[in-house]
């Protein structure tokens, strides 16, 4: 059980479903994905790419300062999310930690000194400091002026949802007040995807097919992993009165690898997270349950084992968000989160076309777990409610 409650007062994202809560909400509603088409070494390749007024504020933020225009993507889209949370937050203080992750960290950057690198021997001054993964949260730090603690960290992508982990530690031990955590990936770059067509992860490119990913899909022949690019982030506390929804419970676990990108069949780290969190709240259920499922063959299924090993036949509600916006690694374990507070704010589920949930429907909305599993066996769970 958690020492003192926890509450999240904020949070804001940017992404291919936009940039604002109401314009997230609006696109989930639609119920169609968010894939643009791309060309890689002569190949049509699926991408979930910010929208163009994301991709403006983009280059309005690089033209405020000239420094701004140096930095990662990945860096500058935690900036946006971060000061719109803060912005909602309505905190008086400076006193607050950040914990912003990502998986990748600066790609575009590191990929394009690397190649400076191999064509002229050499590299750039900023080389080093702008692709350091510590620099995302740093960055935030120095453009909100906080006066609180700055933590990075890689935990593949499980990553945003180790940042509330962190949040959690840090304020359940009175050394913050607050915490704004999340995650940021800007992987759209031909390297990155080569390493996911790699491993035999990634969707085929096909125009006629109406959900390229088809997260949550059991019997779907091949693997329909897509990426996209993403930050999202949240502003946690004690204080009660502007709170958004509550942390009931927090759940982490890893399992001994088999293979580096693989879960055992039933995900006995899912499992372990989740019956942790569901501890820690005092619940042997939840309302809902946004699930990681990337799309994969294997980790779509584990995933629903484990679900169905803790929850038994009284499943919940069962959904994703990656058949619509992709994979945004260190960013996606916050985009689920995102998907999971809005369905409780409107009271309102939203749907995977691959999943045929047989709870009912129509009932109140209260508690909803998020689960996050990264490369290297590991796995989180949140339930949060109102």
């Amino acid at each position: 059980m958690l020492k003192d409650r926890l509450f999240i007062t904020s949070f804001a994202s940017i992404s291919a479903l936009g940039n604002s809560s109401e314009q997230v909400w609006q696109n989930y509603l639609q119920q169609k994905h968010f894939f643009s088409t791309v060309n890689y070494l002569d190949e049509s390749t699926y991408v979930s790419q910010l929208n163009k007024e994301s991709k403006n504020l983009v280059e309005k933020l690089k033209n405020e300062q000239s420094r701004y225009q140096d930095l990662d993507l990945s860096v500058l889209y935690a900036i946006l999310s971060a000061r719109e949370t803060f912005k909602k937050s309505k905190t008086e203080t400076k006193d607050f930690g950040i914990n912003i992750g990502s998986s990748r960290g600066a790609t575009s950057l590191f990929e394009q000194y690397h190649d400076q690198y191999l064509k002229e021997g050499k590299t750039s001054t900023l080389a080093s400091p702008t692709t350091t993964l510590g620099n995302i949260s740093s960055w935030v730090l120095q453009d909100l002026e906080s006066e609180g603690p700055e933590i990075s960290h890689s935990i593949t992508c499980s990553t945003a949802l180790h940042g509330l982990l962190n949040a959690s530690a840090w304020l359940q031990s009175d050394m913050a007040e607050a915490f704004l955590v999340g995650g940021s990936e800007a992987p759209l770059t031909p390297f990155t995807i080569a390493q996911m067509k790699a491993v035999k992860l990634y969707a085929n490119f096909d125009e006629k097919e109406k959900w390229p990913n088809r997260s949550l899909e059991i019997d779907k022949p091949r693997n329909t992993m897509i990426l996209g690019e993403a930050a999202s982030t949240f502003f946690v506390e004690k204080n009660a009165d502007r709170a958004l929804a509550e942390i009931l419970g927090l759940g982490y676990a890893s399992e001994k690898l088999t293979h580096n990108i693989s879960l055992s069949k039933d995900a006995v780290c899912i499992q372990k997270s989740m019956q942790m969190a569901l501890k820690q709240a005092k619940l042997d259920h939840v309302d809902a349950v946004v699930t990681h499922a990337p799309g994969t063959r294997k980790g779509d299924w584990a995933e629903l084992n484990a679900i169905k090993a803790v929850f038994g036949d009284r499943l919940p509600l069962i959904t994703s968000n990656k058949f619509i916006i992709g994979h945004t690694f260190g960013a996606s374990g916050g985009m689920s989160l995102e998907m999971a507070l809005l369905m409780l704010a409107h009271n309102q589920f939203i749907e995977n076309p691959f999943f045929n949930n047989k709870a009912e429907k129509s009932k109140t909305l209260k508690t909803i777990m998020v689960n996050a599993v990264g490369f290297g066996g590991n796995a989180v769970s949140v339930i949060v409610g109102k």
